[in-house]
């Protein structure tokens, strides 16, 4: 069997016509015939070209209100045949059954009309019958057949055409059989995903068009992002995104989304260096950045309020890889496009994955989302003292932040400021001891501040060196069988406990 094709007659059956005429008119003019459906079959026709109906090949019409129209052993055959098989050919000659070289197919749009918000029976009627079976059958016959089962593959057929003329290569066809199976395959998983209803029963996932990042990690790792980041985000500003900036903006959303009320958040390495709730954003980005001005160099930006002019000049004044915000007022654009690479990005009302994935080994982690947010309601006193009410809106406001930040992970608040945090420590000791430090380096005053942490404490020492700072509340998960040694030291030195039954561990 020769490995070049020469492409003889082609089935033409699509929903897309954008960019058909050009390659219809190159086939025919390379003395291609062409077989169709319904409206394609009027689109070839309107171009001059002749075009055989399906139903006079298959001699049966449409039916079943169109659900049934290509799915006949005429077309099938035609396209399933072995071209070097003699029991193949024989039979192919004895019902008469034209070969088929060539399929150019595409599929009901059925993600689009999910997220119309049509109802149920709209959506069923978009699932594809005839075009995905069409598409198995021409890619797994790709020795003798060229598959284009997408308007995406419009461009490297008519490539192909305009260097070869009708004939294709084994590769050529191999090529489009892949690019056919990872449609096909693609639009199963959306099918399914929505039947399952985000449960998560199995683990379906495409993305046809992957973001192509800088690098990975580090420079010498590719990388790619397999999302609609165009979905959430309007990127109005600035170089390409980079791996660690996707992290970073992760990050950055899913804390902020924590907060109803004005806030500003500085990020770095995931982790929140600098944030603060306050009436206007310029007081929130100046208490934010109080937090932690040395760590807020490179860092990532992110605010639920708009950026005015005033605020872009302020924050103007230091070095940042990328600021999010829901809107810029014009003239605070003109401020921050002052640096030519920044990335400004302009958040959009857009719904985020439930679930999370983490590839090892030789398989993926999912689980859900950690979206406990606890509430003055959900804390149960541990201790003789209570909290105040400004201790008790500090503690609810430390333990997002402790939530959100890596685990060993220790928090200190005060007046819904960011003081300093310790993170990613293998002791809780040394995260806290980590935390203090680093407040008092930047001139904070812990007396009166309140700690959150993400685990219980098995021994009491967090507590006493908390105690010893001057800090006069506390948050934590509890249940340590060792619970009664950290609330009798808080009673004994009165110091308020309160319990939240929920761990944020984060690794």
């Amino acid at each position: 069997m020769a490995a070049t094709k020469r492409i003889k007659r082609a089935l033409v059956s699509v929903y897309h016509k954008e960019g058909l005429d050009e390659i219809l008119k190159k086939l025919h003019s390379e003395g291609v015939t062409f077989v169709s459906t319904g409206g394609t079959q009027t689109f070839i026709e309107s171009l001059n070209i002749p075009c055989d109906a399906v139903e006079d090949l298959t001699g049966y019409p449409s039916i079943l209100g169109g659900r049934v129209k290509t799915l006949h052993p005429k077309v099938f055959g035609g396209i399933l045949n072995r071209r070097d098989n003699e029991g193949d050919k024989a039979q192919i000659a004895e019902y008469e059954i034209p070969e088929i070289d060539l399929v150019i197919v595409d599929l009901y749009p059925f993600e689009e009309t999910v997220a119309s918000g049509a109802e149920e029976q709209a959506i069923i009627e978009k699932i594809d019958i005839g075009g995905i079976s069409l598409i198995r059958a021409a890619a797994k016959n790709f020795k003798d057949v060229v598959i284009v089962a997408s308007k995406a593959q419009y461009q490297p057929l008519m490539q192909v055409l305009n260097e070869k003329g009708a004939e294709t290569s084994l590769e050529d066809r191999k090529w489009f059989a892949k690019e056919a199976f990872a449609v096909s395959s693609g639009y199963d998983s959306a099918i399914f995903n929505y039947f399952d209803g985000g449960e998560g029963s199995h683990f379906r996932a495409a993305v046809d068009q992957p973001m192509h990042l800088r690098y990975g990690e580090n420079p010498h790792q590719a990388a790619k992002y397999y999302g609609k980041f165009n979905d959430m985000f309007d990127q109005i500003h600035g170089k390409e995104i980079s791996y660690n900036n996707l992290l970073d903006i992760d990050a950055a959303v899913s804390l902020i989304d924590e907060f109803d009320e004005l806030t500003f958040a500085i990020l770095k390495h995931n982790n929140a260096c600098g944030i603060a709730s306050r009436p206007t954003v310029l007081e929130a980005w100046k208490e934010a950045l109080a937090g932690d001005p040395v760590s807020a160099f490179g860092g990532i930006l992110i605010t639920n309020s708009a950026i005015d002019k005033e605020v872009a000049e302020e924050i103007n004044k230091i070095f940042f890889e990328v600021i999010i915000a829901p809107e810029y007022t014009k003239d605070a654009l003109e401020v921050l496009m002052q640096k030519k690479n920044r990335i400004i990005l302009v958040r959009k009302e857009a719904k985020t994955c439930p679930m999370q994935f983490r590839s090892l080994l030789n398989g993926a982690l999912m689980q859900e989302k950690d979206l406990s947010i606890q509430t003055a309601a959900d804390l149960e006193p541990m201790t003789d003292k209570q909290p105040s009410a400004q201790e008790t809106e500090d503690l609810l406001f430390a333990n997002k932040l402790v939530k959100h930040s890596k685990s060993n992970a220790i928090t200190l608040v005060k007046n819904k400021q960011l003081c300093a945090s310790g993170i990613g420590q293998t002791s809780r000791v040394d995260s806290l001891k980590q935390a203090i430090e680093k407040a008092n380096a930047f001139e904070f005053d812990l007396k009166g501040a309140v700690m959150a942490s993400d685990a219980f404490f098995p021994f009491p020492d967090c507590v006493e060196i908390a105690d010893k700072a001057g800090i006069t509340a506390v948050i934590q998960p509890g249940g340590s069988v060792n619970d009664k040694l950290s609330v009798d030291y808080c009673n004994e030195h009165g110091l308020a406990m309160v319990k939240t039954g929920v761990r944020h561990f984060k690794h």
